[in-house]
């Protein structure tokens, strides 16, 4: 490295790694990542950022009079080559003026020039620095070098300089044995120099080495060069000096020039460049397929790289456009495009044949040896651009198109690029392009919304760039609240008849017509994401037809319209980019009737309907049906349920989002407002078990809303119930008790057994709650009575279950410990996990209060084993909290901490308060057992939880245990704590 002609030194090795890497791609980023991995290639230590950031001040303080030189840009750092000379560069802007000027005929100032190239070098590339991705990069170079040094040794051979190449050659071959151009060369400069039988020994040498290591025979070239060294063939002879040069061939320089608002896409310029290094002169072709939904920058990508890398291709560059999706005109045949490239490549117009494949073969053999870039944008099939493809690995083929074209796999190594949406940092960068960094910068919430508004397309951030310069006067806030009304954001971004939504046409017009109405129906959903089920109810595929539909889902994502979600359920999900949604939904409004919309709409309804209740059936139990009133489920086949629902707490999570979006369009509409508080009332299982608190409270209230707008007395009894659900789950008893009053009242109304007694168990929880424990028991009895007559048995263990806790704190241990018996039987009869799960936890407590710690534990361990088989993390809480009490009543205060810390971490997952301040209070008892100072601080916090929470009972016993530990010099035996707790 020299400034003005003197060495300087770079530091150590991990500052010249990073020079390096600069040095390979200049002018272009190098993100942090890349440089960590060449500094580590073994494994990046945590401190990597801030070591690479050191190393590049330390370079930065070496070229401290090039300010310019390193420039930070994310995600990385570049090297500015402006002003500088880079012997890399040097050497290949020297080769092209060499090449061309042999190609003009003028070879003495060709070899001048190769010379000069070859001047640049001064041993091996990169010596001295290491790493997999540096040592490649050196490999390409020295073959870039030996590739020169035969083409300048082949022109040399031409001018009549055999004699001078004999030594030089002999040093090339003998460094370089399985060369075959070399030892070519070599073998012609000894037999014009008179040495025959010296280049029959190359010859023989080189056989002998090619076939004990590789197994093979010499090439073409050098086998055809020892027959005609053997019989002296006047081929040999040196060519006159005055040969007249041949007319200079034109090269074709097609490519079109790069956007000057390109941004990003490093990581896909990145894996362009490592195919080139790794596959150009090597079979197969090199060969790169970019695909994507029109409008996200496959053609600007493929040209930005393809300029990039032009002067790796001196014999030509191909471009054209194949309008493979075009609404003007057909796609272009690969006769027609072939004709062009052949005139491009130099063959007259008569002598390109009128067959399709002879022209194919003639485009080949033109192509034979030639370093050749072709582009071919916009390809619509793999048939188009089969005939297009070159016989040789010198060449490179970019393909751009809306089909990956698996076609492609198999008979030649692609890489394929599938390229989707910007990151939200290069969609900023993108947009300060077009419209000013400064005007983007000034308010950056609103510019990450406008990236996100236009789904980070390149087309529609470039669109919505150009509306911001044709507006000066508009802020971006003010485009972002114009893009956020959807019935117009389409026509924002869809200038004249062009942007965004001709994009879109022209894939959804050459969908076959059942994808194109599968897809212009999903369009009708709000949902994030869906499975293929949702697609099947919405074309009406009939119960065989769900085959069908993931086929023709599939169409959807092999055209870019869909994408495949990651997922952790039972099922593949896919989702719509938002404008690709609101496209569809304007052509269903634009091609269906209201009627087929909303027949659609009310069969996917109709499906969640179906799935949410049997999964609430599967993790409840019992036979009971519950009615929904103005709305039925539509059945699905009985396998697809069984499938779907094998684990149906993993099915409602995953369904998650997508409910708590069907439940607020179906809310917002009369027609389906029904559905709204249907699927509510059967996801609430979802929502108790994982803690989704504020997804209840949303979904319940709009439920709620929409059955009072429409009169449905039903509908709204259910969402007040669940509302007042919602309430006791978070122990707000006096918010719950109106709502369960007026809740039962209309239950009343409508003649609803089932409903009303399960409104009057949860009014008997509220009044058990309050202290009220005969009024709870009344309310409980009153249930139980609902629930037979309705036929709910899993209702039954739950207040069978309830009326045991009653009969605990009233003191009634027999009775409380037989009715937790009875729950039991009547929770597995009824094939309810969860009223198990609930039930042999009563019986935990019951054991306790008859003084039998270790049984309690064993049925606290089986409520443990049941919660975590069910996903339920509010129960699994209570269990530990229960092995905890069941620990340190039997002295073991270290056994006790331990489940203890557990259950304290689950209870602040799901944010349960009272569960906190009981396991609270078990640590201070465990504490004490073990003469610990600060019990009585646990004990105290439990007490003013108690206290917040309006719970009588337990602030009492708080009240009786705290002087107790507060008064103990040294441990407190378990058996006095128990005497104060249960008084």
């Amino acid at each position: 490295m020299q400034i003005d002609g003197a060495s300087v030194h770079l530091g150590g090795a991990r500052q010249r790694t990073v020079l390096t890497m600069l040095l390979l791609s200049p002018g272009r980023v190098v993100s942090v990542d890349a440089l960590t991995e060449a500094v580590w290639p073994a494994g990046a230590p945590t401190t990597a950022r801030n070591q690479i950031a050191i190393c590049i001040a330390g370079l930065r303080k070496v070229f401290k009079e090039m300010a310019s030189l390193i420039v930070t840009s994310h995600p990385g750092y570049v090297l500015n080559p402006a002003g500088h000379r880079i012997d890399a560069i040097a050497f290949e802007d020297a080769v092209r003026q060499a090449r061309e000027l042999a190609r003009s005929g003028k070879n003495s100032e060709a070899c001048d020039r190769y010379a000069e190239a070859l001047s640049f070098w001064r041993g091996r590339a990169l010596d001295g620095v290491a790493g997999p991705h540096i040592e490649q990069e050196a490999a390409r170079l020295e073959e870039q070098r030996l590739d020169v040094h035969e083409e300048y040794a082949g022109l040399r051979l031409q001018l009549g300089r055999h004699h001078a190449l004999v030594p030089e050659l002999h040093s090339l071959v003998q460094a370089n044995p399985l060369r075959e151009q070399a030892r070519a060369h070599l073998m012609l400069a000894q037999y014009r120099s008179g040495r025959r039988a010296e280049a029959l020994a190359i010859f023989r040498e080189g056989r002998r080495l090619l076939v004990d290591e590789l197994g093979i025979e010499p090439g073409p070239v050098l086998q055809g060069l020892h027959d005609l060294v053997l019989s002296d063939s006047p081929e040999l002879t040196q060519p006159p000096a005055d040969l007249a040069p041949p007319p200079a061939p034109r090269i074709a320089a097609q490519l079109p020039t790069v956007s000057a608002s390109f941004t990003g896409r490093t990581r896909e310029l990145s894996a362009l460049d490592r195919m080139l290094d790794e596959g150009l002169g090597q079979s197969p072709l090199a060969m790169a397929a970019i695909s994507g939904i029109g409008g996200v920058g496959k053609t600007a990508l493929a040209n930005q790289w393809a300029n990039q890398i032009a002067a790796r291709f001196p014999d030509g560059q191909l471009f054209t456009d194949l309008r493979g999706y075009d609404e003007a005109y057909k796609p272009v045949s690969p006769a027609v495009t072939l004709d062009r490239f052949l005139r491009d490549l130099g063959v007259p117009a008569p002598q390109i044949p009128a067959d399709p494949g002879d022209r194919a073969a003639l485009y080949r053999s033109v192509l034979g040896g030639k370093r050749v870039l072709i582009v071919l944008d916009n390809a619509r099939s793999f048939r188009q651009v089969q005939p297009l493809l070159p016989g040789n690995g010198r060449c490179c083929v970019i393909i751009t198109g809306r089909d990956l074209m698996d076609d492609l796999i198999g008979d030649y190594a692609v890489l394929r690029i599938s390229l989707n949406a910007m990151s939200a940092q290069e969609a900023t960068a993108l947009l300060g392009g077009v419209a000013g960094s400064e005007r983007i910068a000034a308010n950056p919430g609103a510019t990450e919304r406008l990236g996100e508004l236009c789904d980070r397309l390149p087309l529609a951030l470039r669109i919505a760039g150009a509306r911001l310069v044709a507006k000066p006067h508009w802020s971006v806030r003010s485009l972002v609240t114009r893009l956020e009304d959807q019935r117009r954001r389409l026509d924002e971004l869809s200038p004249g008849q062009g942007g965004v939504r001709a994009g879109f046409r022209l894939s959804y017009r050459d969908l076959p017509p059942p994808a194109r109405m599968l897809y212009r129906r999903l369009g009708l959903l709000s949902v994030p994401d869906f499975a293929s089920w949702v697609g099947a109810a919405l074309i009406d595929a009939g119960p065989d037809g769900l085959a069908d539909a993931e086929d023709l889902i599939e169409q959807l994502v092999d055209a870019q319209l869909l994408e495949v979600v990651g997922s952790s359920g039972p099922a593949t999900r896919y989702r719509f980019q938002d404008l690709l949604r609101l496209f569809a939904w304007e052509c269903a409004h634009a091609e269906e009737s209201p009627e087929e919309r909303t027949a659609a709409l009310e069969r996917a309804y109709s499906g969640w309907l179906h799935l949410a209740d049997a999964a609430r059936v599967r993790t409840y139990g019992g036979t009971h049906e519950v009615t929904y009133g103005r709305v039925t489920s539509l059945p699905l086949p009985d396998h697809l349920v069984d499938e779907l629902l094998e684990d149906p707490m993993k099915w409602l999570e995953s369904e998650r989002v997508a409910l708590g979006d069907v439940i607020s369009q179906s809310a917002a509409g009369d027609q389906f407002a029904a559905y709204s508080w249907a699927l509510t009332l059967n996801v609430t299982p979802l929502f108790e078990a994982h803690n989704y608190l504020e997804d209840w409270r949303t979904c319940a209230e709009r439920a709620l809303g929409a059955a009072t707008r429409t009169g449905d007395a039903l509908g709204e009894a259910t969402m007040l119930r669940s509302l007042a659900t919602l309430a006791i789950y978070q122990r707000q008893y006096p918010q719950a008790q109106p709502l369960l009053a007026r809740s039962l009242i209309l239950f009343d109304e409508v003649g609803e057994v089932h409903g009303r007694a399960v409104t009057l168990r949860n009014l008997a929880l509220c009044a058990r709650f309050s202290g009220d424990l005969d009024g709870a028991t009344r309310d409980a009895a009153k249930a139980l009575e609902g629930f037979r007559s309705a036929g709910d048995t899993a209702g039954e263990s739950h207040v069978l279950g309830l009326m045991a806790q009653l009969e605990l704190e009233r003191g009634n241990l027999a009775e409380g410990q037989e009715l937790c018996a009875r729950a039991i039987a009547k929770s597995r009869e009824a094939g309810s996990v969860r009223g198990e799960t609930q039930n042999t936890y009563r019986l935990a407590e019951a054991l306790l209060r008859l003084g039998d710690p270790v049984g309690a534990e064993r049925a606290c361990r089986t409520v443990l084993e049941l919660t975590r088989g069910d996903g339920d993390r509010l129960g699994e809480a209570h269990a530990l909290r229960g092995i905890g009490e069941a620990r340190w009543r039997q002295g073991d205060w270290e056994g006790a901490q331990h489940a203890l810390l557990q259950a304290l971490e689950g209870a602040e997952q799901v944010s349960d308060r009272f569960l906190r301040a009981r396991i609270e209070a078990d640590l201070g008892f465990a504490l004490a057992v073990h003469g610990e100072p600060e019990a009585a601080g646990r004990l105290e916090s439990a007490r003013a939880v108690f206290e917040e929470l309006c719970t009588p009972v337990w602030q009492e016993r708080m009240a009786r245990a705290l002087p107790t530990v507060i008064s103990a010099v040294g441990p407190v035996a378990p058996e006095v704590l128990i005497d104060v707790l249960e008084g």
